[in-house]
């Protein structure tokens, strides 16, 4: 699969973006598991423009990301335009304009899926952006606003005559945010669709090695974005292509790996972003990184409730100490 000229081979596995998930350090750890591209959390247009420090700091990244793409998000095409002139001279490998997210300050200030609603206003931020930069420009978005608004097989073709070079389309609507399951047979139907000349990458309920299988073989999509199931979990890329490549089951990730990665993790967070905020960011992924290990939830509860990295540090620990040695 390629976007422009980034090649990502062969059924690429990419890592969604997801705000206070996604950033620099979590994002080189998927791409040691395998990840085949991966997304920075998502960046406002209005914050760019107007040198705010948070969206500022969201464009760094270290050159063991790439490919990576910046994410942006707005909802007036003069502001994406510039904001895409700022996420450029960053250095990535593309730029991605979010169309989908659902969450409702983003919705609120008409970013994100909010543009399901105005189709013309998603067009034209998208020519906007297009225009303003030399890289290739990918969109990611969702099946439609609500369950009587399912456009996305007309949107789809409209982005590309736009000029975007990929579509990722989340198989759920705006109203549906995160619940129920993902539908991807509208998903199948753009990657099927003859006039559809890029690739077109499936999101949603990604969650297992026999699911990333299943969305290829029954949707023929060119890729697959895994998101919240990498949460805590940047396991999953690296099973999912030994999956797809050997068709065996991927071997169990030892205990001992879940803590070192989780670890360091944590600490490389703790270098960017100071030791309080990495410790409550952290907070997010231990479900992920201790599913399945025996009697976790009393360490989890701690876990939740340290505030030192020293501390979560020794925690971590000991849960190599403590385990049983079938589990190991």
């Amino acid at each position: 699969m390629k976007i422009g000229s980034i090649d990502l081979g062969e059924m690429p596995v990419l890592l969604a973006p997801m705000e206070e998930i996604t950033d620099g350090v979590f994002r080189r750890i998927c791409r040691e598991q395998g990840a085949d591209m991966v997304v920075t959390e998502f960046i406002s247009s209005e914050g760019l423009i107007r040198d705010a420090s948070k969206s500022l700091k969201k464009l760094v990244f270290k050159p063991e990301e790439r490919p990576l793409s910046i994410q942006i998000f707005g909802h007036d095409p003069e502001a994406m335009r510039q904001a895409a002139g700022l996420a450029q001279a960053a250095g990535p490998d593309s730029i991605d304009l979010n169309f989908g997210c659902p969450v409702r300050k983003v919705v609120e200030k008409g970013g994100g899926a909010s543009l399901l609603r105005d189709i013309p206003r998603m067009l034209a931020i998208t020519k906007a952006v297009v225009s303003a930069t030399h890289l290739p420009v990918t969109a990611k978005t969702r099946l439609g606003w609500n369950e009587n608004s399912k456009i996305i097989v007309d949107l789809a073709e409209q982005l590309q005559d736009c000029g975007i070079k990929a579509l990722t389309i989340h198989g759920r609507t705006r109203v549906q945010m995160y619940s129920g399951q993902a539908d991807w047979t509208l998903i199948g139907e753009v990657k099927n669709n003859s006039r559809m000349q890029i690739p077109i990458i499936g999101n949603g309920d990604v969650d297992s090695v026999f699911k990333a299988k299943e969305m290829f073989d029954r949707y023929s999509v060119d890729g697959i974005m895994v998101g919240r199931a990498a949460i805590g979990n940047p396991f999953i890329f690296r099973q999912i292509k030994e999956y797809l490549s050997c068709g065996t089951m991927p071997s169990e990730i030892s205990i001992h790996e879940r803590v070192e990665t989780c670890r360091r993790h944590l600490k490389e967070s703790a270098i960017d972003k100071g030791e309080r905020r990495a410790v409550v960011e952290m907070r997010k992924h231990y479900s992920g990184y201790f599913k399945g290990v025996p009697e976790f939830k009393k360490t989890r509860i701690k876990l939740l409730t340290c505030s030192t990295l020293a501390a979560v540090d020794q925690l971590l620990m000991s849960i190599t100490r403590g385990i049983t040695a079938d589990y190991l």
